[in-house]
């Protein structure tokens, strides 16, 4: 069994939302607490999860108290970007920069995609601990962004050289061949706006 953490990027300003979208109730939950919920129920069969870090920067202690008061901490452990204004990448670095050195993968999970499924996950994380892919990403059948993907180790310094507020995608975008693919039924939508969010 390979191991690997789950890195929860949570720590946007949620500008086009207009404030905290991450605590915006959905079905009765934050939507957080849907991300967070999917990732405690997978159970790949190749790999175990063996730490959550949820990154977190804007809002930080309102998240953090959603979340408990959803029932959703467990084994989470939350850490701080000290400059989450610098955007996704630098929330990437400091998730990873928190991982023990028996961690062999990160997957990186967005805080604002309350549909993800344990499916997925499992799908992902199993991929890559039956070959020797550096990254592995989903593709969605009826469209939508490269997350989760999962990053071997190998690949963090890839990682922690970006800049701004792009993750892997631009990366997988100019290099098709830096990734594994995996096809995946459905979407996998981001809360952007409130509109989005109304739309789920």
């Amino acid at each position: 069994m390979r191991r690997v953490a789950v890195v929860v990027l949570a720590a946007g300003r949620g500008e086009r939302f207009g404030g905290p979208k991450l605590i915006a109730p959905l079905d009765g939950r934050p939507v957080i607490a849907h991300v967070l919920a999917a990732v405690a129920a997978a159970q790949p069969s190749l790999a175990v999860i063996v730490d959550t870090v949820v990154v977190l920067g804007f809002y930080a202690a309102e998240i953090e108290k959603a979340v408990a008061a959803s029932g959703g901490t467990g084994h989470i452990r939350f850490v701080r970007n000290p400059d989450p204004g610098r955007g996704l990448a630098s929330s990437l670095a400091t998730g990873l920069s928190f991982l023990g050195p028996d961690v062999e993968g990160a997957l990186i999970v967005l805080g604002d995609q309350p549909r993800l499924r344990p499916a997925v996950i499992e799908a992902v994380a199993d991929a890559w601990a039956a070959g020797d892919a550096r990254v592995v990403a989903p593709r969605y059948a009826d469209g939508g962004g490269r997350n989760p993907a999962l990053l071997d180790r190998r690949a963090w310094p890839l990682a922690v050289d970006l800049s701004g507020d792009h993750g892997m995608g631009h990366l997988l975008a100019a290099d098709p061949t830096l990734a594994l693919v995996v096809d995946i039924p459905g979407t996998n939508p981001d809360v952007d706006t409130p509109d989005d969010l109304a739309s789920l």
